[in-house]
């Protein structure tokens, strides 16, 4: 059941209205929110009912007798047990299909990383279990979450079931619309648009199109990624927020970062953080001079074979991998001088950090290293016919680049008007949103890109 989907609204809608009719309830609202984190999970397949369920289980348990164990030893055989659970539910999914056909059709990428949060954390003695195994459940398989994010932390999330508010406020009802109504927007009116009229053509049949029209399918597919996946970030933001539970952002104009370390602090921030705190610092080698440096480069490599087991993506981690290496020596190199720079210095390091952004989406796009490579052979030919290009992609395309460079106080104006604006303008915004999206996207939704992942 995509997030897009008339049936998710209508599932949406209708919980929404049994949720604020169970509330206070704790035990009501965490029975609900069992039933429908189940119910999101069947429609997808009936394995997940007896999956999900016993997986968590196991880790409540584990989580509840690290707490209690005083034995090294028998702490890192549970710790050990978590880690191996969930990894192998992420990777099994990476499989390709023809070795593994049995495979489900939903990856469990972010139920693993949000259910290793807790058992790590409870492991470090950062926090203490949660108060019951209906908590846990709740929390670590919260609907929202479940196709792409934002990974959650089980010690962030479980303590909201105690803190809900009745009624929902008008402004946190308002402000959930305004995202779920710009994710909507960002999916069928530009990553979808922009997909399917130059994108997905040029990387099927590169061989068909000129460097001009290659080069920008490879800037399309930087836009279209970036407003597929924030705009299923902000649906599941504004999901949770109806229902009273605040995510973590995901999300941070990441096409202004200054360098790819401050890329890697916007883009996909849960899960930057996530690698950082639960797989670099875990790496060995922090007093040594030279590790953390090769430490970057794992980490982005394994982060990068997370996303497929393939040597697109190897290639990919690798390239981050390099650059956040070479930023760190550059920053510790440099200290504190010129920190600043001048505007045209930060210009070009804007420039040449998302040009180089691109250069390895290409790969991430790619379905081999061969297609690839024909990819960047294309754009090298400097051929610079572009009769395949529409005034509409152009037009979506550019409309796409400035809605991501306007200025943050833009947003926070328009939703602050969305918020404080009555019902019924409220709902007039949504219907002409509702009308546009029909008219744009006849052919319904495509897959969010990272629902495979």
């Amino acid at each position: 059941m995509l997030v897009t989907s008339p049936q998710y609204l209508i599932f949406l809608g209708l919980f929404f209205a049994a949720w604020w009719l169970a509330a206070p309830r704790r035990g009501a609202l965490l029975t609900l929110a069992i039933i429908a984190n189940c119910f999101f999970y069947l429609r997808w397949s009936w394995w997940y009912l007896p999956l999900i369920p016993v997986c968590a289980a196991i880790d409540y348990l584990i989580g509840r007798a690290l707490h209690g164990s005083e034995s090294p030893a028998s702490r890192r055989l549970l710790v050990a047990i978590s880690v191996g659970l969930n990894l192998g539910l992420i990777f099994s999914t990476k499989l390709p299909e023809v070795a593994a056909p049995w495979l489900l059709p939903l990856g469990l990428s972010f139920y693993g990383f949000q259910a290793m949060t807790y058992t790590l954390d409870i492991y470090r003695r950062d926090i203490k279990p949660v108060a019951s195994f209906a908590e846990y459940l709740a929390s670590v398989a919260f609907f929202p979450t479940t196709l792409a994010g934002p990974i959650t932390r089980v010690a962030a999330l479980a303590p909201q079931w105690n803190r809900l508010k009745q009624p929902l406020a008008d402004s946190d009802g308002g402000r959930a619309l305004f995202l779920i109504g710009l994710g909507m927007a960002k999916k069928f009116l530009i990553a979808d648009y922009i997909a399917e009229n130059l994108v997905n053509r040029v990387f099927d049949t590169p061989d068909l199109y000129s460097a001009a029209e290659t080069l920008l399918a490879a800037y399309g597919y930087a836009f279209q990624l970036y407003y597929d996946f924030s705009g299923y970030t902000d649906i599941a933001l504004g999901s949770a927020l109806l229902l009273g539970i605040k995510l973590p952002a995901n999300f941070n104009r990441p096409y202004q970062a200054l360098n790819i370390a401050d890329f890697w602090r916007r883009w996909h921030i849960s899960l930057s953080n996530w690698l950082r705190d639960y797989l670099f610092y875990s790496l060995p080698g922090k007093r040594n001079r030279v590790m953390p440096y090769v430490n970057l480069i794992v980490t982005m490599l394994l982060g990068g074979l997370w996303h497929g087991m393939t040597w697109t993506f190897v290639v990919w981690g690798g390239l981050h991998g390099v650059a956040l290496a070479v930023v760190r020596g550059w920053q510790a190199w440099r200290g504190n001088r010129g920190r600043e720079g001048t505007l045209a210095g930060r210009l070009t390091a804007r420039i040449a950090t998302f040009h180089f952004v691109v250069l390895a989406w290409i790969f991430f796009r790619a379905s081999s290293l061969e297609e690839a490579l024909h990819v960047l052979r294309r754009i090298a030919s400097l051929d610079m016919g572009a009769g395949n290009v529409t005034p509409g992609f152009m037009m979506v395309l550019a409309v796409a680049a400035v809605l991501h460079y306007l200025p943050i106080d833009f947003y926070k104006t328009l939703q602050a008007r969305f918020e404080t604006a009555p019902a019924l303008v409220q709902a007039l915004a949504l219907a002409v949103l509702t009308v546009g999206i029909q008219y744009v996207a006849a052919t319904g939704s495509a897959p969010f890109v990272y629902q495979r992942f």
